[in-house]
């Protein structure tokens, strides 16, 4: 069994390139397609030009190509994989030719996070980048808080690293379309400092999980309808991790999931969530799942906590 995990990716037969998008694959690697060869592609890599694939026209292609694999996610049969390509093993290299990285990660190991629990993804792990491409910037497990700390330190106390200026952010807003205004958007994201700029360019730190803390499929439930709640959050571990998870405490809902970056760290421990989104029943356990379509209408969470303290209700 090939073992891999969120944020990996992995190459194709047939050169296509997917990126991992979950921590178990019982029957083929669960992912998204990104890269496919076309000779008038615009990204670059060992002779071979690719195009990019957004999601929408991933899906379009893939249902052509090959509609067997072809689920909430592209299962890739473990027989069709060629080679995996794991964030951290790329490292040594982007830190001896991209000086952006080597500042990223003598910035990390400053505070103590060894080079082992970093990585990059995204077109960099590919090496498919271009001139206009952002830093998806892995770090594993608890030492992405650590990261994340130092992330925002470095903003008020050095010029490595920048905060993103408005205009940057309205043109996140406007990629996302979320189902919150623009101020609480802003709001939210600018309170979670895990997203800077590094000489002109936008990075993200991305949250995924050590493989001790990778314990059990979070399998998918039963719909039963729709529901707006609000909840007190009494665990927030893995709310950086996709798909984000909350512990509420709620008569009815035990977790609050969201499948879109939006909502990822929304709302810290003892705060008071307003969430709308799609109920699913898995045994025992009930959900509230945001982030059921690539840009989700009607579903949303806010941190109503945040959102008074700041005078926005």
């Amino acid at each position: 069994m090939i073992k891999t995990r969120l944020r990996d990716f992995l190459i194709t037969k047939d050169d296509w390139i997917f990126a991992v998008a979950d921590y178990f694959h019982p029957q083929g690697i669960r992912s998204t397609l990104r890269y496919v060869p076309d000779e008038y592609g615009e990204r670059e890599c060992n002779g071979i030009r690719y195009r990019k694939y957004d999601f929408d026209d991933a899906f379009d292609f893939m249902r052509i190509k090959r509609p067997q694999w072809v689920q909430d996610v592209h299962v890739v049969p473990e027989n069709q994989v060629k080679q995996i390509l794991h964030p951290p093993d790329s490292i040594p290299e982007l830190f001896r030719k991209d000086h952006r990285i080597a500042a990223i990660v003598g910035l990390l190991q400053g505070a103590g996070i060894p080079v082992s629990h970093m990585g990059v993804t995204g077109s960099l792990l590919a090496g498919l980048q271009n001139e206009t491409s952002d830093i998806d910037f892995v770090v594993y497990g608890s030492a992405w808080f650590d990261a994340r700390d130092a992330v925002s330190v470095a903003k008020s106390k050095s010029s490595i690293v920048e905060d993103i200026s408005e205009e940057m952010w309205q043109r996140i807003y406007n990629k996302r379309i979320p189902e919150i205004s623009f101020d609480e958007f802003i709001l939210h994201e600018q309170r979670k400092g895990n997203r800077g700029m590094l000489e002109g360019t936008y990075f993200d730190l991305l949250f995924v999980r050590d493989w001790e803390q990778i314990n059990e499929p979070m399998m998918r439930g039963e719909d039963i309808g729709t529901a707006k709640i609000e909840a007190t959050v009494t665990n927030a571990d893995f709310a950086f991790d996709s798909p984000s998870v909350y512990k509420v405490d709620h008569e009815r809902i035990d977790y609050v999931l969201s499948y879109t970056h939006t909502y990822a760290g929304q709302a810290l421990v003892g705060e008071v969530i307003e969430a709308q989104g799609v109920v699913e029943q898995v045994g025992d356990i009930c959900r509230l799942v945001v982030g059921t379509s690539r840009e989700p209408k009607g579903e949303w969470i806010r941190s109503l906590t945040l959102l008074e303290e700041y005078g926005y209700i």
